[in-house]
């Protein structure tokens, strides 16, 4: 029955990574965006988990066991989790999905992750996670405490989640419509390979295979559903120890997550190996320290916490998830923003020239802003000019078929540019190269650079970001901006072209 959990996790790993689905993204729209709606996916995801469970628990196919409240480990860790997973770039099931894109910035954060999470639950670290959690106060669950059946509030929070999901559905269709990638396979292979899905039909199947999971997992003595954080740690210990009692159903869960991202990734041309650059290479080993150690202290993660005990409807889930939420605001505030100008000797005034004088013209004299690096490769765009590349790399310097964040090698090498700054391809076109960049920095900063271009002149986008495939198109179409193009350029390569519109 083991082998249930491969299974399982490798259907959740396509799931999650076709329909772009992570909590962190979720939480932090409603600080960087002002949106709740991806906060109503996770929503769907309690509400279908809530309505299971109680299925299963009134049935007697489960059992599930409520611990006693650690309000101050729950509080804090909560808050470090959610600084940690801004860090890294993902929330835990995130993370591991993303590994299976080939963003080696994600494996750096899993290893942290896993270490530290060992180290609180069974090794050095373990005195300090108790002495937190065994502050508690006696409180288990919300119906407990009221005297009632689950049933109340799982039908309660049910009928709550479809009266919102029903009226952001009706805003995004009768909205402005986001632009698509064009179809490159046809029928079912372009639904379930291709075509990113949407968020809430992948929240409901986040549900339901998070119900599926419980009777799965109890069935080899595990009495738990999803989870990350636990078979996290004790894959770590059985790396380190070799320990096979610690290879349980949840850490063949985290695997097939694995696998399964892998898959869809290749199925869709979305998988690439992607190195990250010193900043969020450190970003994501404090990020996966913070995770962990985070998760350990709140007693679960994103998934444990923020979709199967809130399901269960216990204090600590929902504190647990109010703290991540806080922690993800505090970590949004500090470092989601666009990067600060850097200082230059001179400024030099827009340029109306043509491509060919902008391409004659030495960049210094061509720029409108001050550009501490440059585009140096060719971007093909319809109905541009493009820019002359520059000579290829030292022979052996990065292995092919990598992208460094955000350098870009294979066909155009790319340099790093901060701030909004941008390239100006002529006739009042500029490229704001952000390949490289993990979510949402691709967002932030064509937010950013929108507003140093007029109205009625066009920014030209290069990114390598999956969930920006879907984040910078629907933006662009709520602000009134228009898509002239957008194209998959390569494998997990894409560029999209936006005209000002106000």
């Amino acid at each position: 029955m083991l082998i249930s959990g491969l299974a399982l996790g490798a259907v959740l790993g396509y799931v999650m990574q076709r329909g772009r689905f992570c909590v962190t993204g979720f939480l932090r729209d409603i600080f960087t965006q002002r949106s709740w709606r991806g906060f109503v996916a996770l929503l769907i995801v309690i509400s279908v988990h809530a309505v299971g469970l109680a299925a299963l628990t009134s049935g007697g196919i489960i059992t599930p066991k409520y611990s006693e409240l650690a309000p101050i480990a729950v509080i804090v860790g909560g808050l470090v989790f959610g600084i940690g997973i801004v860090l890294a770039g993902g929330c835990a099931s995130g993370t591991w999905y993303r590994s299976g894109e080939g963003l080696i910035g994600s494996w750096i954060a899993l290893v942290f992750y896993g270490l530290s999470a060992a180290a609180m639950k069974t090794g050095a670290l373990t005195g300090v996670n108790e002495a937190l959690k065994s502050q508690t106060v006696g409180l288990t669950s919300i119906h407990a405490s009221l005297g009632i059946s689950v049933w109340p509030l799982a039908i309660a929070l049910t009928a709550l989640t479809a009266f919102l999901a029903v009226r952001f559905l009706r805003e995004e269709f009768s909205g402005p419509k986001p632009a698509k990638l064009a179809a490159r396979k046809s029928g079912l292979a372009h639904i379930l390979a291709e075509k990113p899905w949407h968020v809430y039909s992948t929240a409901v199947a986040v549900g339901v295979l998070g119900v599926i999971a419980w009777p799965l997992s109890a069935a080899t003595g595990r009495n738990d559903g999803l989870g990350i954080t636990t078979p996290s740690a004790n894959l770590t210990n059985f790396v380190v120890t070799g320990n096979a009692a610690k290879l349980d159903w949840g850490v063949l869960l985290v695997l097939g997550i694995l696998v399964g991202s892998f898959v869809a990734a290749k199925a869709s041309g979305e998988f690439r190996l992607r190195v990250p650059d010193a900043t969020q290479g450190a970003r994501s080993v404090v990020g996966g320290i913070f995770m962990g150690v985070g998760a350990a202290w709140a007693g679960g993660c994103t998934v444990g916490n923020g979709m199967v005990q809130t399901s269960l409807f216990s204090y600590q889930g929902w504190l647990a998830l109010a703290s991540i939420a806080a922690g993800v605001g505090i970590a949004a505030k500090i470092w989601l923003k666009p990067s600060a100008p850097a200082a230059t000797a001179r400024t030099v005034a827009r340029t109306t020239s043509s491509a060919a004088t902008a391409q004659a013209a030495p960049l210094s004299d061509a720029t409108d802003a001050p550009v501490d690096s440059v585009s140096l490769g060719s971007v093909d765009v319809a109905g541009s000019s493009a820019v002359p590349a520059a000579p290829a790399a030292p022979a052996g310097a990065v292995p092919a078929g990598f992208a460094v964040a955000p350098v870009a090698l294979l066909d155009r090498v790319v340099g790093k540019q901060e701030g909004g700054k941008l390239t100006p391809l002529g006739d009042g076109r500029y490229e704001l190269d952000t390949v490289g960049a993990v979510c949402p920095f691709p967002l932030i900063e064509a937010k950013d650079a929108i507003g140093k271009i007029e109205v009625g002149e066009e920014l030209v986008i290069p990114f390598d970001c999956t969930q920006a495939t879907d984040a910078i198109p629907r933006w662009a179409a709520k602000d009134g901006h228009e898509v002239t193009n957008f194209e998959q350029t390569d494998e997990a390569g894409w560029v999209i072209s936006i005209k000002r519109g106000k």
